[in-house]
């Protein structure tokens, strides 16, 4: 498979914020997101947008960095939402389920490196950056499955 980027200047929090509510509606169960980037560079920020514009019912949607996954019902289906930078094993990894719901929902993974051989290949990967300003971000997303190129060609524009 050939790969594809895409990038994308975000020059404010708010606008962060804006690129996610805009792949939100896009995703369908099945869609893996892998969000990578340094601390602080917005990986959270992206994930809680993205979230509470598809959620069913609003509510909050903290960082699941303790609880390691958050999961929500949203109008296209389950989400999950882990934080693996705590996790030490694959096979933590395996015990929270995570693996399966790749399969069944939505998922949105923080500190995607954790993942070691369980690695969805047909997962978007998002890589959240800092950029000159404090508040700017480059956003930069590759995938190689071609279910991608659709969905994040309506998102580009």
């Amino acid at each position: 498979m050939a790969a594809h980027s895409l990038s994308l200047t975000l020059n404010t929090a708010d606008a962060t914020a804006h690129a996610a509510a805009e792949l939100a509606p896009l995703l369908a169960a099945g869609d893996v997101i892998l969000l990578s980037g340094p601390v602080g560079a917005g990986k959270t920020h992206f994930a809680r947008h993205l979230i509470q514009t598809i959620l069913t019912q609003p509510e909050d949607v903290p960082s699941p960095t303790f609880t390691l996954v958050q999961t929500y019902e949203t109008r296209a289906g389950p989400l999950w939402h882990s934080d693996l930078y705590r996790i030490g094993t694959v096979d933590e990894i395996e015990e929270l389920g995570l693996t399966e719901a790749f399969d069944t929902a939505i998922c949105l993974v923080e500190w995607p490196d954790r993942l070691g051989s369980l690695r969805p290949e047909a997962a978007l990967d998002i890589q959240l950056d800092y950029a000159t300003d404090d508040n700017m971000r480059l956003l930069t997303a590759h995938w190689a499955d071609a279910r991608w190129n659709e969905k994040l060609k309506c998102w580009a524009e």
